[in-house]
C-alpha cells in the first residue's frame, strides 16, 4: 500500500505532465485539504520529491495570495543534461542526492532498471566504508565516472 506522500507526489506529477508548460502553481493549504492532511505534509513531499537532482525547480511566494510553483526542467539535449548532472554532484554528493540523480537518469531513459540498481549499490554508504568526511566526495567521483560512461553508451 502506498503512503500519503507517494499519493501526493503522483498527483502533483500527473498535474505537471498534463500542463502545457510543465509548470504548476498550487496552494499548499488547498492540496492539504483535498488529501485531508496537514500542510507540512505537502511541504515534505515538495522538499523531498521535487528536487533539482530529480529535475524540478520549486519557487514559493508566502502570504495570503501565496503559491508554490513547481517546474519540470525538460532537456532535449541528453549530452547537456548529463554534463549538468555531473556538475550538480561535484565536488560531493549525499547518498540521497546521488539516488535522486540516478532516478532522473532512469526517468529520462538514459539507463536501465538494472543499471540503476548497480549504480545505487556502488554508491551506498555500506560500500563506501570510509570516514564520513571523504564519503560524499568519493561518491561524487564514482557517480560522475558512471555518468560519463552513460554519455558514450551507444
Amino acid at each position: 500500500m502506498r503512503n500519503i506522500s507517494d499519493i501526493i507526489e503522483a498527483h502533483l506529477k500527473e498535474i505537471i505532465e498534463s500542463s502545457n508548460h510543465n509548470v504548476i502553481e498550487i496552494k499548499r493549504s488547498e492540496i492539504a485539504e483535498s488529501f485531508q492532511c496537514v500542510p507540512s505534509q505537502i511541504n515534505y513531499v515538495i522538499k523531498t520529491r521535487f528536487t533539482v537532482e530529480k529535475g524540478y525547480i520549486v519557487e514559493s511566494k508566502r502570504g495570503g495570495g501565496g503559491y508554490i510553483r513547481i517546474s519540470r526542467v525538460q532537456h532535449h539535449d541528453k549530452m547537456k543534461l548529463l554534463n549538468e548532472l555531473i556538475l550538480l554532484i561535484q565536488p560531493r554528493v549525499t547518498q540521497q542526492g546521488a539516488i535522486d540523480v540516478i532516478e532522473r537518469l532512469l526517468e529520462e531513459e538514459l539507463i536501465s532498471e538494472r543499471e540503476a540498481r548497480l549504480m545505487v549499490s556502488a554508491i551506498s554508504k555500506d560500500v563506501l566504508a570510509v570516514p564520513i568526511t571523504l564519503r560524499d566526495e568519493l561518491r561524487s567521483r564514482i557517480l560522475s565516472s558512471m555518468i560519463s560512461i552513460v554519455k558514450y553508451k551507444d
